[in-house]
């Protein structure tokens, strides 16, 4: 069995790994290259290897850098099966439809094609499949498949691939089987919302994120402690907060923990605006697969309160009612995307209250070198938003512990856990900027005595 990396090598985003034993040949991910814009010169580029000859893809969850180019796999002849858990195949047929969007109108800015069409997408989601937790998977040739919780958003996987080996002796021809572990993005327990992680105990390989190889989060009493602080002191100088938030996961956990501060009267009672269409459609997905969350959110949800609404809170669809939140004096709340600044409805927003001192902005997600979001936590004065220059004169805050990326010590558990068999041969790192993963692999040779590599992209291994 070979493995080779085609994204998410040496960079955060673009996850793409391939598997091929020779005759059958999986995907794990097929993201979009994400940076100042989805439609970034990479992505235009043809895949590495043959979409037709891929017979499976595996897709860890929902998020656009591990599922935004599985339409252009279509549309350059992938006929397989897609196979993913039920709320992520629910997820993405929501979340998808706005990449669509956004790729068609910054094409026809560029003048150029989009990377996809309609019928590229509806065609990929018609080959979607469904599994639970535990399920097991029979794929050709003795290859099969489990996908476990990887507590990171709703639905997203670690997916356990057990192919055939065959050792040849002198007189034997005799089968063992190994296993590899794709964690995609690994979650960062507790969280608000979902169960922790999956802990394998048995891997001879293990493909693992490394996004916050190199640094260890708040803990979450701190991080619920940052977001009080932060909303108090911005809503008693008038000002307004703004929020940058991804429109899956981060936006559902921000709206459990306001509405934990709303109903206990630990802050004021102000309006709070959820300024973006998709984190409203993704949250009805979220309510229905309640069952998935961790046992505190069910014992919530039981005693009967709606974890995503509470007073004060008003969810905005259209254009108008985006634009009336310009009318609604402060002091008030908004949460919109991107999560990174880089379009969406946030950038509206941002140019009316980065320059006023008593507003304040607040990232609660990881912001991509490069990006907006990331230039403005880096402490650069002044902006470009829709070609105005805009100074950047409000607070700036960040709350690391939000995020939903496992940090070093979690992730070091993880891989330790992962060779508790004793047969873990190598870990690759992947989807982190290079020196966090660099300093991952460092510390997962130094302390666990287990080798580490850091793969280029297109490099290949074989797994023995």
């Amino acid at each position: 069995m070979k493995l080779i990396f085609y994204g998410g090598a040496k960079t955060v985003t673009g996850a793409n790994y391939l598997l091929d034993s020779g005759e059958i040949k999986i995907l794990v991910d097929c993201g979009l290259n994400q940076g100042f814009k989805y439609s970034e010169d990479m992505n235009y580029e043809k895949f590495a290897y043959n979409p037709a000859e891929i017979n499976f893809v595996f897709i860890t969850h929902s998020h656009t850098d591990h599922v935004g180019r599985l339409p252009k796999l279509f549309k350059e002849g992938f006929r397989g099966r897609v196979i993913a858990s039920r709320p992520t195949i629910d997820l993405a047929k929501k979340a998808l439809p706005d990449n669509l969007n956004i790729i068609t109108e910054e094409a026809k800015k560029e003048g150029r094609e989009p990377i996809f069409g309609p019928k590229d997408l509806e065609g990929v989601l018609d080959l979607a499949e469904g599994f639970d937790y535990e399920a097991p998977i029979d794929l050709d040739g003795g290859i099969k498949a489990v996908l476990h919780d990887a507590g990171h958003i709703l639905g997203s996987s670690i997916v356990e691939i057990q192919f055939p080996n065959q050792i040849q002796n002198s007189k034997f021809k005799i089968q063992n089987f190994g296993k590899i572990y794709f964690t995609g993005d690994l979650g960062n327990p507790p969280t608000p919302l979902l169960q922790p992680p999956y802990f394998p105990k048995d891997a001879d390989y293990a493909v693992v994120e490394s996004a916050y190889g190199s640094r260890i989060h708040e803990d979450r009493s701190t991080r619920k402690m940052i977001l009080e602080n932060v909303i108090k002191e911005t809503l008693s100088k008038g000002g307004t907060l703004m929020i940058p938030s991804f429109a899956m996961e981060r936006t559902q956990e921000l709206l459990y923990e306001l509405n934990q501060l709303v109903n206990h009267n630990q802050i004021p009672r102000v309006p709070i605006f959820v300024d973006s269409p998709l984190a409203t459609k993704l949250t009805e997905v979220y309510k229905k697969y309640h069952n998935y969350f961790n046992k505190t959110a069910h014992h919530i949800i039981e005693s009967g309160d709606d974890i995503f609404n509470f007073p004060g809170l008003t969810f905005t669809r259209t254009a108008d009612e985006s634009k009336a939140i310009n009318n609604v004096k402060g002091p008030k709340i908004i949460i919109a995307g991107s999560g990174m600044s880089t379009g969406g409805r946030i950038l509206h927003h941002e140019m009316r209250y980065l320059s006023d001192p008593n507003s304040a902005i607040l990232f609660v997600g990881y912001q991509v070198v490069g990006s907006l979001g990331r230039r403005i936590l880096d402490g650069e004065k002044e902006v470009k938003i829709f070609g105005e220059k805009i100074l950047v004169n409000c607070q700036i805050r960040a709350i690391g512990g939000y995020s939903a990326h496992a940090d070093q010590s979690m992730l070091l558990k993880w891989i330790q856990s992962a060779a508790s068999s004793g047969n873990l041969k190598k870990v690759f790192m992947v989807q982190g900027e290079e020196d966090s993963s660099m300093i991952l692999a460092e510390k997962t040779k130094t302390d666990l005595k287990i080798d580490a590599v850091v793969p280029s992209q297109g490099e290949s291994f074989e797994l023995l």
